[in-house]
């Protein structure tokens, strides 16, 4: 039997702090965390491995201070970071170290987390996903939160019984989820341009289903837990899928190195500007080389472009 999730109104508490801080910082921006030990400047990586022969320790801890200063130059300016778990988990239990200490450390800083984790799975398998993620692990005398994030993006292609124990934990922690709708990758139309017997293509119809999954669960602000992942890269796309998700947030990849402009992003955005946040990670974690930077001064430039990012969006949005 299928069970039936209630989002009750405490769920709405994702979308309401995320859209305040947008609102707080007048920046629609999630920098995105996806760092490469080769992207950490060698004075790091050379400071740490003098102290530690353990390669993959100081790899683990090289990452960490690295998030560590991208986020205190931008903490101020940008509402949330996403960390992509690939780039964490390759680096085995130092770099998932280094993934649950970004969490922490951004969350003191007043950033949200929305971890970029792409789960998909049935069952009790999705449960304990969701658990680790968005809920608590159950433990011999007490119940734990595992890692410090405020949402997370899930695949929804296992269909329902795939996304309800999300919606759970959203329900009862007060999180939120982007699920996959329209991705940014080239080859996105293989299987989410396939048109249906109904005439929809499968991204309207996943688009549909998301909406079905987060209707009537909105707060104050318009939007509910349940969000969407809507690649900038599709731009045209883009602009029929804000009609279709009124109370989803829309979580926007592909602008910077993927190529998408503001301009593109802009289609994301509700009439009043407002419903989505736009990702950038490498235009911000690299950012020193567009600048003409020493690579010490990553930080530096990440704020210059985080700035640059915001005033490009609120122009966009502006103007579209």
């Amino acid at each position: 039997m299928r069970m039936s999730i209630n989002l009750n109104s405490n769920n709405n508490g994702f979308a309401e702090r995320l859209t305040a801080k947008i609102s707080e910082l007048a920046n629609p921006t999630v920098l995105g965390l996806d760092p490469m030990l080769e992207y950490v400047p060698a004075n790091i990586r050379d400071y740490l491995s003098d102290r530690c022969s353990d390669q993959l320790l100081v790899a683990g801890m090289a990452i960490t201070e690295f998030n560590r200063r991208l986020i205190d130059a931008v903490y101020d300016i940008i509402p949330a970071v996403k960390p992509q778990l690939a780039y964490y988990e390759q680096y085995g239990r130092p770099g998932m170290d280094a993934f649950y200490e970004t969490c922490r450390y951004a969350r003191t800083k007043g950033m949200l987390v929305i971890a970029d984790g792409k789960r998909n799975d049935i069952g009790t398998t999705a449960a304990a996903y969701a658990r680790a993620y968005l809920g608590e692990t159950q433990l011999e005398t007490e119940s734990r939160a595992i890692a410090e994030v405020d949402a997370l993006t899930i695949n929804p292609y296992l269909g329902s019984d795939g996304i309800e124990p999300f919606l759970e934990q959203c329900s009862l922690h007060s999180k939120g989820v982007f699920i996959l709708v329209r991705t940014s990758n080239p080859s996105a139309g293989d299987l989410q341009d396939l048109k249906l017997a109904d005439g929809r293509l499968v991204y309207e119809s996943v688009a549909d289903m998301v909406h079905k999954w987060g209707s009537g669960r909105a707060g104050a602000s318009g939007f509910g837990p349940v969000g969407a992942v809507v690649g900038a890269t599709y731009p045209h796309q883009a602009a029929g899928l804000r009609d279709r998700l009124s109370e989803a947030i829309i979580l926007v990849p592909g602008y910077g190195a993927q190529g998408a402009t503001a301009a593109d992003c802009a289609h994301n955005f509700t009439a009043d500007g407002r419903g989505a946040i736009v990702n950038a990670s490498r235009s911000l974690m690299l950012a020193y080389k567009k600048r003409e930077l020493p690579p010490e001064a990553f930080d530096v430039a990440c704020r210059e472009e985080a700035i640059a990012m915001r005033q490009a969006l609120q122009a966009a949005i502006t103007n579209r």
